[in-house]
C-alpha cells in the first residue's frame, strides 16, 4: 500500500513547488526534531525550510541538555524566511521555553495577518503544533509554566494539534489512560479552543489507535498494529510532519491522518537499526 497523494518518482519537477516551514529544535542523531521534519518534507516532494528553537545534546540515548535559541534571532530568522519564502505550511515541534513558544506565537499572528490580505483569507496555510513536552526519559521539554503561553498564545494560532495520551494530559489537567479517557480529553481540549482540529496519538501503547476530533464535534478512530522494536525516534515529528504534508496536497482531514500513519508505520518497519537507543526511521523508505 502506498501514498496516493505522494508523487511519484518519475514526476518532472516543476517551478511551483509548495515550501513548508519546520520551527523546531536540532536533533544532531537526525532522528526527529529539523532533520527528520526536513526529510519527511522532501519524501513527500515538497521543499523545506527551518528555524530552530533549540540545540541539544542528544543521541538515540536521550535527550542530555537543551539550549534554547536567543528570541529576537529566532524572530528574525522567521521573518527573513517568510519574507523570501512564503510557507504554505507550517510544523511546530520542540520550543524549548516560555519565551520562544510566546515568539512564534507573535510571528503567527504576523503569519496570518499577511496570508489574510494575499489570499482573501481562502485556503489558510495548515498549522500543525506536535506539542512536545517531555522527553520520554520523562525530562521536561517545555518548562510546566509555558503551558499558560500555550493555551493563551500558541493555540489559537494554529490549526492542527498532535498530541500523544501524556501531552493531552498535560495540557487539560485529566487522566489520559485509556481510549475513552482520551476522546474524553480531546473535548475538553476543544471546549478551550473550539477550532482544532485535534490528533492523539497512541503509538507508545499496546494497541495504537488514534484519534481524530473535528471542529464539528465528530470523533474518528484509527487503529493501528503494535510493532515490536526500539526504532521509534522521532515518531511524533514525523507523524506531524507527515501529517502537514497532505494537507498541503490537499488530502481531507481523514485521508491526511490516515496517511500520515501509514508513512510513519512503513518508515518503522524498514527502520536501518541504527545507534544503542531508540533508533532513527527509515524516512525516505518509498526511495528504496
Amino acid at each position: 500500500m502506498g501514498l496516493p497523494s505522494l508523487p511519484t518518482l518519475s514526476s518532472p519537477s516543476t517551478p511551483n513547488i509548495r515550501s513548508l516551514l519546520t520551527i523546531a529544535g536540532h536533533d544532531p542523531s537526525s532522528g526527529a526534531g529539523i532533520t527528520a521534519d526536513l526529510q519527511t518534507f522532501a519524501a513527500h516532494r515538497l521543499f523545506g525550510t527551518s528555524a530552530v528553537t533549540a540545540l541539544t545534546v542528544q543521541s538515540t540515548l536521550g535527550v542530555d541538555e537543551i539550549q534554547p535559541v536567543d528570541p529576537a534571532f529566532l524572530q528574525r530568522a522567521l521573518d527573513h524566511l517568510s519574507a523570501d519564502l512564503p510557507p504554505a505550511g507550517i510544523k511546530i515541534g520542540m520550543l524549548g521555553s516560555t519565551e520562544i513558544a510566546a515568539t512564534v506565537a507573535a510571528f503567527l499572528a504576523s503569519f496570518h495577518r499577511a496570508a489574510g490580505n494575499s489570499t482573501g483569507n481562502h485556503l489558510k496555510p495548515p498549522i500543525v503544533l506536535d506539542p512536545i513536552l517531555r522527553a520520554s526519559s520523562g525530562a521536561d521539554i517545555l518548562p510546566p509554566q509555558a503551558l499558560d503561553t500555550l493555551h493563551d498564545q500558541l493555540l489559537p494560532a494554529v490549526t492542527w494539534i498532535t498530541p500523544n495520551w501524556s501531552e493531552l494530559s498535560a495540557l487539560t489537567s485529566l487522566p489520559v489512560q485509556t481510549l475513552s479517557e482520551a476522546e474524553a480529553a480531546t473535548h475538553t481540549l476543544a471546549a478551550r479552543h473550539p477550532h482544532l482540529h485535534i490528533v492523539a496519538t497512541a503509538g507508545d501503547h499496546s494497541q495504537p489507535t488514534d484519534l481524530l476530533r473535528l471542529p464539528s464535534g465528530e470523533i474518528h478512530r484509527f487503529i493501528g498494529e503494535h510493532i515490536e522494536t526500539t526504532s521509534t525516534h522521532g515518531t511524533g515529528c514525523a507523524f506531524s510532519s507527515a501529517l502537514l504534508c497532505l494537507l498541503v496536497l490537499r488530502d481531507t482531514p481523514i485521508e491526511a491522518v490516515r496517511g500520515a500513519k501509514h508513512f510513519v508505520t512503513e518508515a518503522i518497519h524498514r527502520a536501518p537499526n541504527l545507534g544503542h537507543g531508540r533508533g532513527p526511521l527509515n524516512l525516505l523508505w518509498h526511495l528504496s
